[in-house]
């Protein structure tokens, strides 16, 4: 490859680049679907103490690889009322200095490593009939396949040494650091990583191709693309968790352009930190995200009230009515009139989503307009469900043929389940809620970290199961099944935890005795409804025997 052509070059690069965001992603999906209820519980842990909050987010950001994947996770406990703002900017804090310490470890180089680690992950991956193995095995592969890209990107640059060309241009970018920031920024919002974006700049500087200026430059632009990806992501979350993102934003993307009109003092510093231009690199890197978030722990709740200023509640607007996706003019086709009704149980199952999220904060803070608007989409559901069951008899008396029966009767049946799922809701624990505040009632510490981790669990599968029903995918609708069995444990563990509190005598569990068991039997029930959703997709690819999961699944 002496002398390589342009287009060979950049096609090196490109495939480099691309396995290289494809690895990050790999792992990052592997540790969600392995260990996403535990990452979620470990979140929690540091409610009401910052810099445990932070450390919390900085660890799960170093397992998922992703800052962005823990300030997705923190939004969606402020959505849940399970968590406060002030608490989640913290653990985004902490992530962000986590992702610092990824670049860190995913650039140490051993020759032996890769082939341990492909060897290691296949073969957990093929053999192994239990999920969380199998995500592990997925897991170590894309760490395997992070290093094989990172080698491919040194390979693709070395000959590039002594190109005039790209001097010439490093050059120019030596002299024009916004426009270094400016690509930094671009590259990391465009492939959502800021650990992928980091890596790739640090392997130029390691192959020589890069400057150190430039480099840091590009790292901290780096940065405020990073912070970019949660922005765009939340746009249709509540205005609370968002908040949280804006906040995030001023801090990390704020600080990151303060940094760069100091770019000039940074570069002249770091050679005094000692190492070469990768470690400089690095260091810089780490140090101005351990810098953030040192500096705004203190003021996290100043820093939010500023960011409450820039972003207001909405006013409410004149929205227009929904219209039932059961088209009548449709059931003279019968595939298309169920789609229909396929959309129609899909909006079923997001309006309940939507009801059993702020749910379990009612507990604790009861709010009569949360209550009332709960109650309100049950009715909702409650008439998409009449008109969903009407619209299947209607096309089953038009239309002849077993499949459209038969896809008939499921569909019934999924939106009977997902009905019942309201009612447990909106019926059931809010029933249970509205008894806690005039009586005076608290759960005991330990009891309602019980129900929150429990409710997240629930609602993080009510979440797939909706992800189940849009795509059908036979794997996501058996690790669903799958995880319906570890509910079903989880409940009986929680149950008899409870029992242990009462024989020891704890008020506060005897007082709430009744509702803490109610509402775990009404989320295991909720849990079960939406679990429902699978068992078409599994018993059409004979993943299921009569009564329960095959004991070996297809690799």
């Amino acid at each position: 490859m002496e002398n390589p052509g342009v287009v060979l070059f950049l096609l090196h690069i490109a495939g480099a680049a691309a396995l290289l965001i494809w690895s990050v992603r790999l792992v990052r999906t592997g540790v969600e679907r392995a260990f996403s209820v535990p990452l979620r519980r470990w979140l929690r842990l540091g409610a009401g103490r910052p810099a445990l909050a932070a450390l919390a987010g900085a660890g799960v950001a170093v397992l998922l690889q992703s800052s962005t994947a823990v300030a997705m996770l923190a939004t969606s406990f402020i959505a849940a009322g399970t968590m406060t703002a002030s608490v989640a900017l913290a653990i985004v804090l902490g992530a962000d200095v986590g992702s610092a310490v990824v670049v860190q470890l995913l650039l140490l180089r051993a020759d032996w490593l890769v082939p341990l680690l492909l060897l290691a992950g296949v073969t957990l991956f093929l053999r192994s009939q239990d999920k969380t193995w199998r995500q592990g095995g997925r897991i170590i592969i894309g760490l395997a396949l992070i290093f094989v890209s990172l080698g491919m990107i040194r390979d693709a640059t070395e000959p590039l040494r002594e190109s005039a060309a790209l001097a010439a241009a490093m050059r120019y970018l030596g002299t024009d650091a916004i426009s270094a920031f400016l690509i930094g920024a671009a590259f990391a919002w465009a492939v959502q990583s800021s650990v992928a974006a980091v890596l790739l700049v640090v392997t130029f500087v390691a192959e020589g191709v890069m400057p150190v200026p430039v480099a840091a430059a590009m790292v901290l632009g780096a940065n405020l693309g990073g912070s970019f990806i949660a922005w765009f992501l939340t746009l249709g979350a509540e205005v609370e968790a968002r908040r949280v993102v804006l906040a995030n934003l001023m801090l990390r993307g704020g600080g990151a352009v303060a940094a760069l009109l100091w770019l000039g003092a940074l570069v002249q510093f770091l050679p005094m930190l000692g190492g070469g231009g990768v470690r400089q690199i690095l260091t810089l890197h780490l140090g101005f995200n351990l810098i953030v978030a040192m500096l705004a722990l203190p003021i996290c709740g100043a820093v939010l009230r500023a960011a409450s200023r820039l972003l207001r509640q909405p006013e409410a607007a004149a929205e227009l009515a929904r219209l039932s996706a059961l088209e009548p003019s449709a059931l003279a086709f019968p595939d298309r009139a169920l789609a229909c009704a396929a959309r129609e149980v899909l909006h079923m199952g997001e309006e309940v989503e939507a009801m059993l999220r702020p749910v379990v904060k009612l507990y604790r803070d009861w709010d009569e307009p949360t209550a009332e608007a709960i109650r309100q989409k049950e009715k909702a559901v409650d008439r998409m469900h009449f008109e969903t069951k009407l619209y299947l008899a209607r096309l089953t008396r038009e239309s002849e043929g077993v499949e459209v029966a038969r896809r008939s009767v499921e569909l019934a049946d999924l939106a009977a389940n997902i009905e019942a799922a309201g009612d447990a809701i909106s019926r059931q624990m809010l029933g249970l809620a509205a008894r806690m505040g005039p009586q005076n009632l608290r759960f005991s510490e330990t009891g309602w970290q019980e129900i929150t981790d429990f409710h997240d669990r629930v609602l993080a599968n009510a979440q797939s199961a909706l992800n189940v029903l849009m795509t059908a995918n036979p794997d996501a609708a058996r690790a669903l099944v799958e995880e319906k069995e570890r509910v079903r444990e989880v409940e009986h563990d929680l149950q008899r935890s409870h029992l242990d509190r009462l024989r020891r005598g704890l008020v506060e569990s005897i007082e709430t005795s009744n509702i803490h068991q109610e509402t775990l039997r009404a989320l295991k029930q909720v849990n079960t409804a939406f679990t429902m959703v699978a068992y078409p997709i599994l018993s059409e690819t004979g993943d299921l025997l009569a009564s329960r999961l095959t004991r070996h699944p297809e690799v």
